[in-house]
């Protein structure tokens, strides 16, 4: 009884803790927590959730005519469509890409069983006013952080066409933590990358933050640790090919995989989605010729990818990108499909 009673404690105290710091930041960790139901196994979900947006952000016009939800009975009716879709996939830990802040993960998490807690660190994006985030029932082992690095682009060997002059690029949108799982000690590493594929300027700057995520994920390799990379990379793999075949013009996947750039050899990860099969490997809808027509299978990619060391990925035991949704103009929905891989350790 004693225990229970003090573990609540901790848990209203971490709330209470991360409350303090209001809508934008979550990233304390006060609570070594595991509330699973079977602890042999875990589900990680990678979801875009576009555009979690329930307080007024201004910069953005959002909930208004500066994003896909026009007022605050559309966003609160999304937040319910995507509640309803966590419910159904049941995820340990999901990870968050478009989320406004903590108000929102917390009206997220009252909407789900009561076994989650909120984290989240507050990115520079202040254009967009969007973060990464998790909601997890396993409290990670440190509070979340960012890393400030900048790196030079466009880098040496781009091949992205980029001929304009040269910059440098951080990562806006990511967040960086720590978790122990049978004897493993693990990165966990959320990102959302600058978006459009094949624009030349943003595949420079993104290739710019790849390379920057390279060197967090290297000091972690250096120091024993295993590596989970996930989030909306905003490019294509071109190794785990979609289910469209496209074909990245940047070296971003490369680079997070360790197969080029300043460490290259140093490490390598793998893509869980390499178990999927190819006609399933979409997980994001953008209406590319603006017709509202959603059988045009061009309108489909892979943007969303989780990347593991080999050690991680022998614990993989399934992977799947859950298309229980329609996309189509209008719907409340997000425009992405979520990415699951289950691990049992």
């Amino acid at each position: 009884m004693l225990k229970h009673f003090l573990l609540f404690s901790l848990y209203l105290f971490t709330n209470l803790i991360n409350a303090t710091f209001g809508e934008t930041e979550c990233p304390f960790v006060t609570i070594a927590g595991d509330r699973r139901t079977d602890k042999t196994k875990l589900r990680l979900v990678q979801y875009n959730v576009e555009w979690l947006f329930i307080d007024y952000y201004s910069s953005m016009n959002c909930p208004g005519d500066g994003c896909t939800w026009k007022n605050v009975s559309e966003a609160q009716t999304h937040m319910d469509y995507v509640a309803k879709r966590i419910q159904s996939l049941n995820p340990d830990i999901i990870n968050f890409c478009e989320v406004e802040g903590c108000d929102e993960l917390n009206m997220l998490k009252d909407k789900l069983d009561g076994s989650y807690l909120p984290y989240l660190k507050k990115g520079t994006d202040s254009a967009t006013g969007q973060n990464v985030g998790m909601l997890t029932r396993i409290d990670p082992l440190k509070t979340l952080y960012r890393t400030e690095l900048k790196y030079i682009y466009p880098i040496s060997d781009s091949k992205c066409g980029y001929t304009g002059s040269g910059g440098s690029s951080g990562v806006s949108k990511h967040y960086i933590t720590e978790y122990e799982f049978n004897g493993m000690n693990i990165a966990f590493i959320s990102a959302h990358l600058l978006a459009i594929p094949t624009d030349p300027s943003r595949c420079a700057q993104r290739e710019a933050q790849a390379s920057v995520l390279q060197s967090v994920i290297t000091d972690f390799i250096n120091k024993g640790y295993e590596i989970i990379m996930l989030g909306d990379f905003n490019d294509y793999d071109a190794e785990v090919l979609d289910a469209n075949g496209n074909k990245p013009i940047s070296q971003v996947l490369d680079i997070l995989k360790g197969l080029k750039g300043d460490f290259a050899g140093k490490y390598e990860l793998y893509s869980a989605a390499e178990t999927i099969s190819q006609n399933e490997r979409y997980s994001d809808w953008w209406d590319s010729d603006n017709n509202c027509n959603t059988a045009s299978k061009n309108d489909y990619s892979m943007i969303d990818h989780i990347l593991v060391t080999d050690k991680i990925r022998k614990n993989i035991i399934n992977t799947f990108i859950y298309h229980g949704y329609d996309e189509f103009c209008g719907k409340y929905d997000s425009d992405h499909y979520p990415v699951i891989v289950d691990l049992m350790f």
